[in-house]
């Protein structure tokens, strides 16, 4: 298989089929599941990245990606864009901001490895 392809590429292309296009790789997909059934994943621990002292809101996502690499959900990730967003422009504080974001991370972790059970 040449290259690993990610969550992400395969969101972006359903995202640009048309409805009839996206029901075939339904179809497709389902195909696939019913000739040797589900893939039992195995989710990785976090990686030991320490928070540095000092420490942007762009530098604790950046952390956080490398911490969690077995996150690919855009919804932690729509999440720490929004917790950025209170930071820059309403001005929330960095240190809260980025406590929540490592909470955020952690709970995607630990909904993950509740799932493998």
């Amino acid at each position: 298989m040449p290259g690993k392809k990610t969550t992400k590429e395969l969101i972006n292309l359903f995202e640009s089929l048309d409805d009839e296009r996206k029901a075939g790789l339904f179809e497709y997909a389902e195909f696939l599941l019913s000739k040797g059934g589900p893939v039992k994943r195995e989710i990785i621990e976090p990686l030991d990245i320490p928070r540095p002292e000092q420490e942007t809101v762009v530098g604790a996502i950046k952390r956080l990606k490398e911490t969690y690499p077995m996150i690919e959900s855009m919804a932690v990730f729509s999440s720490a864009s929004s917790l950025m967003t209170e930071h820059m422009v309403n001005g929330r504080d960095l240190v809260d901001v980025i406590d929540e974001m490592e909470a955020l991370f952690e709970r995607s972790h630990a909904e993950m490895m509740k799932d493998l059970k």
